[in-house]
Formats: C-alpha cells, sequence, structure tokens
C-alpha cells in the first residue's frame, strides 16, 4: 500500500471509522485527486466531513433535543407558522338520547418566526498540499462542531429562559430556617436547588396538565449545580437506570420522575460588569476596604486599585447616559463618579449615603444576589413547550474551500478555509410547560459569571 492510502488508513483509524471505510474508493480516486488543481475534495471526504461536523454539534445541542421540530420545505420562505392548539373543556353536560350534541372546534393560536443564518470559519494557511485527508480539516471540524453546536444551542436557550413562568428557590440557613424569595436581589448562596423544590417545581408543572417527555419531566442545570445535588440521598445516577441506554445527550441522573441533563451552557446570570465586559477584562465583583459607619458616606473605597482605564471606561459609559448600578454590603447604589487610585485610595462616588456596612463585604455590579451570588437559571421542561425549527437542506451545512478556489481574493493560492453555516429560529409555545427556577450555589455563587 502506499504512502497515501497508508495515512488514510492511520488517519481513519484513529477515528474508529476503518472497519466502515472502503479504502478502495480512494485507490480509485487517489490520482485524479492529488493532479486536480486546488487538491478537491472528493463527494465522499465532504460527506464524511459534514457527518463529523454533526457528530460535534450534536452533543451541545441539549436544550434542542426537548423541542418540537417544525421544519420548513425547501423553498418555503424564511417564516414558520408554529400553532398552539387549547385544550377542550370537560364534557360534563350528559348526552340527550336522540339529539346530536352541538359538538365542538379546534381552537389555535398562530405563532410566527422568522429563521436567521449563522455561521463561521476557520482560515489555513497552505492546506491541502498532498492529499484530500488532512488532519487540520480534521481538528479544525472538531472546533467549529463543538462552535455550531454551542452557538444553536444558546439561540434557543435563550428564548426558553426568556419565560414568564419562573420561581425562586427559598434560602435555608445552616439552622434549616427556611426564607422565602420573591426577588431575584435577594437571592444568595443558602438558594439553592434542593429535592424539596425539584418537587415543588414539578407540581407547578403538573398543575397545568403538563405532559412529561418519555415519561419524565427534564431538567437543564450547570455542572456546578450537579455538585450540590449528586451528594442527596434521593438521586440515581444514569448508568444506574433500569434501561441506561435510553439517556439524553447530557444526562447525568434523576430525582424521582424528573431526569437531569447537564450543560455548561445551562443559563447563569453573574452580576453586572463594573468594569469591562465579558470579552476582557471584566470586573464584577470586588471587595469594601474602607467601614461605612451609621452616619454613612457616599464615597465607596474598594480593597482593589481603580486603574486610569478602568475609570476611563466608566466614566465614558456614565457620561453616554448610562445608568451604572451597583450593590455595597448588599445595598444598592447609583455611581455618580468614579477615581482612579491605588488599593483604598481609588473610589466610586455613588448618588446614596451608604450605612451600616462593614470592611471586607463585597461590592458588586447589578443584576444578580446583592451580595454578589450569581443566579442560575435551572430550566424544567415539558412535552411541546417550546419549537425549532430549520429550512429543509440548510439546518448545518459543513464548508470546506481549497487554495485556488477564490480567485482573485487570494492570487497566490495560499489560504483555504472550512466553516459551517446554520439556519435557526426557537419559540416558546406553552409557557406553562416550562419553568425557570431560579437559584444559587453553595460552592460556586460568588465566583460564577454570566455566560
Amino acid at each position: 500500500m502506499n504512502k497515501y492510502l497508508s495515512d488514510v488508513r492511520d488517519v481513519f483509524a484513529l477515528l474508529g471509522l476503518l472497519p466502515a471505510l472502503q479504502l478502495q474508493l480512494f485507490a480509485e480516486t487517489q490520482t485524479t485527486l492529488l493532479n486536480q488543481p486546488g487538491n478537491d475534495l472528493s463527494p465522499e471526504m465532504k460527506t464524511y466531513y459534514h457527518r463529523r461536523l454533526i457528530d460535534y454539534a450534536e452533543p451541545d445541542l441539549v436544550y434542542d433535543q426537548f423541542a418540537s421540530k417544525y421544519p420548513i420545505p425547501k423553498g418555503g420562505g424564511k417564516t414558520i407558522e408554529f400553532r398552539r392548539y387549547t385544550p377542550l373543556r370537560k364534557a360534563l353536560t350528559p348526552l340527550t338520547e336522540g339529539v346530536t350534541p352541538a359538538g365542538n372546534k379546534l381552537n389555535v393560536t398562530a405563532m410566527t418566526a422568522t429563521v436567521d443564518q449563522y455561521g463561521d470559519f476557520i482560515e489555513i494557511s497552505d492546506m491541502l498540499e498532498m492529499t484530500a485527508i488532512d488532519r487540520n480539516v480534521e481538528e479544525a471540524t472538531k472546533l467549529l462542531g463543538s462552535q455550531a453546536g454551542r452557538t444553536m444551542d444558546t439561540i434557543t436557550r435563550e428564548v426558553v429562559c426568556a419565560g414568564t413562568n419562573k420561581m425562586f428557590a427559598p434560602k435555608v440557613a445552616s439552622d434549616g430556617t427556611k426564607t422565602d424569595i420573591w426577588l431575584r436581589k435577594d437571592i444568595t448562596a443558602e438558594s439553592t436547588l434542593t429535592p424539596a423544590v425539584v418537587r415543588k417545581a414539578v407540581a407547578k408543572l403538573k398543575r397545568h396538565n403538563a405532559t412529561p417527555i418519555n415519561g419524565s419531566f427534564v431538567w437543564v442545570i450547570h455542572p456546578d449545580i450537579t455538585c450540590d445535588l449528586t451528594g442527596d440521598p434521593e438521586w440515581v445516577e444514569s448508568h444506574k437506570y433500569a434501561s441506561p441506554e435510553e439517556i439524553y445527550n447530557g444526562e447525568i441522573g434523576r430525582i424521582g420522575n424528573s431526569r437531569f441533563v447537564e450543560s455548561t451552557e445551562a443559563k447563569i446570570i453573574g452580576p453586572g460588569f463594573i468594569f469591562g465586559s465579558a470579552s476582557g477584562n471584566g470586573v464584577s465583583r470586588m471587595t469594601l476596604h474602607t467601614q461605612l459607619d451609621t452616619t454613612g458616606s457616599k464615597d465607596i473605597y474598594p480593597e482593589e486599585e481603580i486603574t486610569a482605564e478602568q475609570a476611563a471606561e466608566l466614566t465614558q459609559r456614565i457620561t453616554g447616559g448610562e445608568t451604572v448600578k451597583i450593590y455595597v454590603g448588599g445595598k444598592e447604589a447609583t455611581i455618580s463618579t468614579v477615581t482612579a487610585g491605588t488599593a483604598g485610595t481609588g473610589k466610586f462616588t455613588v448618588q446614596e449615603t451608604i450605612k451600616d456596612v462593614e470592611a471586607g463585604e463585597v461590592i458588586c455590579g447589578y443584576g444578580a444576589g446583592a451580595d454578589g451570588s450569581a443566579i442560575y437559571c435551572s430550566m424544567l421542561i415539558a412535552a411541546n413547550a417550546y419549537g425549532t425549527t430549520d429550512i429543509e437542506g440548510m439546518g448545518l451545512e459543513h464548508i470546506v474551500k481549497q487554495r485556488g478556489s477564490a480567485g482573485t481574493a487570494d492570487p497566490l493560492n495560499q489560504r483555504s478555509t472550512t466553516g459551517w453555516k446554520a439556519t435557526k429560529v426557537a419559540e416558546r409555545l406553552v409557557e406553562e410547560y416550562m419553568l425557570r427556577v431560579e437559584h444559587s450555589s453553595r460552592e460556586f455563587g460568588y465566583v460564577a459569571e454570566s455566560n
């Protein structure tokens, strides 16, 4: 076997695909491939990489696996009409012998949505020099497949997690004292997802006659929350199921008739950024350096340095019309000005007088727990709660462009690209069939950031 076919064999052996691969297929095409301008991929290899992209994307499609699918036929336009059917009332009036009743009719609510297109690519210099099968393509496909899966799942996540049906986990002190929570800002690290909260949430869905998915209700939770639940005696790990082969992507266990799917993409709402942003150098939590006594003060001195760049960035936001709020020891304040300085000398000047806060308390951005706790949005899902759609033939496409295919844009045949493109939209169908449970985490609530 020549070196080309040997390399093919080694690549596919590593991928565990050798038994299903007909190497003779490549023996018949290798001469043609190597002699073609740009070393074009064969149709078989294009199909292979397309399937690999989907394989890499599917494990990240956690939310999508519980959606009702509404494909748009090719040529059917960009708009999809989702339909929600209102349940019929009980028929409690006895029938009269020989008399035909008035009957009933479908009550349909139409909901329309328009698909959007998403995608990305990687540019690789001087790729495919000697062969159409290249490890660079394989590695790029892994990265792009994961990105595509996470992107499409996050699109669905943002729609699902924006639902109107929600509840807050109560705060449970170390002595067992329970305090109900009614506002997001009051959530602390003592407000956690417990079996008792799970049962209450399921009961709320059942009250609306929500239908389980394959006999169970489904939760999507973050790995941080797995840490809180798995030590509970009610927890049953997925590998201990009677039929462990019938599990969802990411499923890790169950409590009662609730099955739990773990995903790093489960939504987290962290404190807002005081400086910077999630894309880089974001600061959402600081520490109070100077105690605020009973007299109080409008000058707030953090333990951390405030750099000139940070002060300039925040000042620009404020003068541009943005209202920047923070919590100081759990007390809300609005920043008027910021002064750069070293630890204990830089300061925020706020509009309100803040009193009775000890040194060492948290200064944090607005939007999550007032004590700096991140909010975890664990989703409880029943059947037919939401839908997703794509255009037939355009759901997820893998695109490889060899060197020389860009014409005048690549005059020296130096670049090739591999990428993905997809169409997607998601829509909530029945608010009562999904429930967002907001809570925090004892272990990770004070360090987690928005995702």
